[in-house]
């Protein structure tokens, strides 16, 4: 399927497909703009004791970008690789987190939700780049990557690539759907019962920061609505979302108004 927006990457595509034959049309696109430099330059301020520091990489990331055409084809593709940068560095405190901090004490089971039964000797904690959690949210991504969700969840913590492909599944599914109505709407997706609204206004500006700082880095503007309190709240069916790596706590993000369920 061809997205219109792509047409000015025929170039690169057919370049890559010729030059490399191994690296993917959309592996090769995003490679260009998530260079070495880039990833690394997150990368390298995680301690060197920082259990992420062997676990994520640039080549695992991009064998996961494979999985997901829909990723980088947003409007400004930079802008949304800014935001989705700013994010993962924010949960993952530059990717030294694989697990949320005493995640394992937490009890993530929906006994409620019956398509996805929890498994009694799993835990369904944060986990991978954007800390997925919780049974309704590890049975489907499961089902989508190609993973047991509900009886292996430690996969995520195990495999660099199942664990990039968890955070790209629910970007995709999630958050690009909101990227166009600014940096705040994406915020407001991944964590904004804890924080929007005034409820957390310095942990809401260290994801700024670090979105302006990206930004700059793939010489993009930032655009406007940066902050979720200048974001219209949603409404629609409910999909439970990711946790910080600190934090205990979750959001219910709700698709906007005119989306069917």
């Amino acid at each position: 399927m061809e997205f219109p927006y792509m047409r000015n990457c025929l170039l690169v595509i057919v370049l890559a497909g010729i030059l490399t034959g191994s690296v993917s049309v959309k592996a090769q696109s995003v490679a260009d703009i998530v260079t070495p430099e880039f990833f690394n330059g997150i990368l390298d301020q995680a301690d060197a004791s920082c259990e992420g520091k062997n676990f994520y990489s640039r080549a695992a990331f991009l064998e996961a970008v494979n999985s997901f055409p829909q990723f980088g084809t947003a409007n400004d593709i930079r802008r949304e690789f800014a935001a989705f940068f700013a994010h993962v560095t924010h949960e993952t405190e530059h990717f030294c987190f694989i697990e949320e901090i005493d995640g394992a004490t937490w009890d993530y089971c929906d006994e409620t939700n019956t398509q996805y039964p929890c498994n009694p000797d799993k835990g369904y904690y944060g986990r991978g780049p954007l800390q997925l959690s919780w049974n309704f949210n590890y049975g489907p991504a499961g089902q989508s990557i190609g993973f047991d969700g509900l009886n292996s969840p430690e996969t995520v913590a195990t495999d660099p690539v199942i664990s990039f492909k968890t955070v790209l599944w629910y970007w995709v599914n999630s958050v690009q759907p909101v990227i166009g109505q600014g940096f705040g709407a994406t915020i407001r997706a991944i964590n904004g019962a804890i924080e929007c609204d005034g409820r957390n206004p310095a942990t809401v500006q260290a994801r700024i920061n670090y979105y302006t700082e990206y930004c700059n880095q793939l010489a993009v503007a930032p655009g406007d609505n940066q902050t979720c309190g200048e974001v219209e709240p949603t409404c629609g069916c409910g999909v439970y979302l990711l946790l910080d790596a600190s934090e205990d706590s979750y959001y219910k993000l709700e698709k906007p108004c005119n989306q069917s369920k």
